[in-house]
């Protein structure tokens, strides 16, 4: 029970939030191909690779994460418990596991076509990359938007076959998604961050928060106006896509930098963002 326990905190599984928004937008990318397809049962089966490929790949990531930066964590409040660096569990069992998440996913990934599995594959250099970012610059959450993301792209080759405008626009709206809620949720160690040296976008515009997450999110928005426009049912999208929008509004009026629980309340509002998000791509099937 013990070991399970580790695992289950060395996953992060207990935090649900983290796999969800890796899964949004793999169904952003599904949902949006489904509009030209109509293949309903399909979908239904992508749903569910992708919900259990997200769930395992941001595992893997996560323990990776925490191997990198065991060093680091030691020297961060929120962080300093976690399994490996308190020390419950050893770097090379933690190896084992991430081999083990990253064959499972491997398993599921070749149920696709072949140019998914090579995008799928592209992917994996980025997602390992991520962790060294924040030594190098202060952009590592622009970094993440990119790796995050990519789900998209995966959602909607595994059903059309080709990469096409709708899903390029609507990735780089998800990046500038990213790129403001990663920034907030930031907030929490920049003291910390601060004083060992880990660069991010929190600290680079501390000062100026408001403005840079407000900017992330309005480009965020003027992508998803685009896709509207490439929509075949634009009343319905556009009528939907006023809730997102009202959402990120409503996270701008609450967000302050120096309230770490207001800050990790606000990060995890967008789970209910990713949901709007797919509501609104879904009402165009009607």
């Amino acid at each position: 029970m013990n070991k399970i326990k580790i695992f289950i905190e060395l996953t992060r599984l207990n935090k649900p939030i983290g796999f969800m928004l890796l899964f949004w937008p793999c169904l952003w990318g599904l949902t949006l191909a489904l509009n030209q397809t109509k293949e309903f049962g399909l979908f239904i089966k992508y749903i569910i690779l992708f919900f259990l490929g997200s769930i395992i790949m941001r595992s893997a990531g996560c323990i990776f994460n925490d191997i990198v930066d065991k060093d680091f964590d030691k020297r961060v409040g929120r962080t300093k418990n976690r399994p490996i660096p308190s020390g419950r569990i050893s770097t090379q069992e933690s190896f084992v596991y991430i081999i083990l998440l990253c064959l499972v996913a491997f398993i599921i990934l070749i149920q696709f076509n072949y140019l998914t599995i090579f995008l799928g594959l592209l992917s994996v250099p980025f997602a390992f990359a991520y962790p060294y970012m924040k030594r190098f610059t202060y952009w590592p959450q622009l970094f993440l938007g990119f790796t995050f993301n990519w789900g998209i792209l995966l959602g909607w080759t595994s059903f059309i076959g080709q990469i096409s405008l709708e899903p390029i626009l609507l990735y780089f709206a998800a990046i500038f998604w990213t790129l403001g809620y990663d920034t907030i949720y930031g907030f929490q160690d920049i003291n910390d961050d601060e004083i060992i040296g880990i660069k991010s976008t929190s600290i680079k515009f501390k000062e100026n928060y408001k403005l840079f997450i407000g900017l992330c999110y309005f480009i965020c928005i003027l992508f998803l106006i685009t896709v509207g426009f490439l929509e075949q049912n634009k009343i319905y999208y556009f009528t939907f896509l006023i809730l997102p929008v009202m959402h990120l509004f409503y996270q701008m009026t609450r967000l302050d930098r120096n309230n770490s629980n207001r800050c990790l309340i606000i990060f995890k509002s967008n789970n209910l963002f990713g949901f709007l998000i797919f509501l609104t791509l879904m009402v165009t099937n009607i």
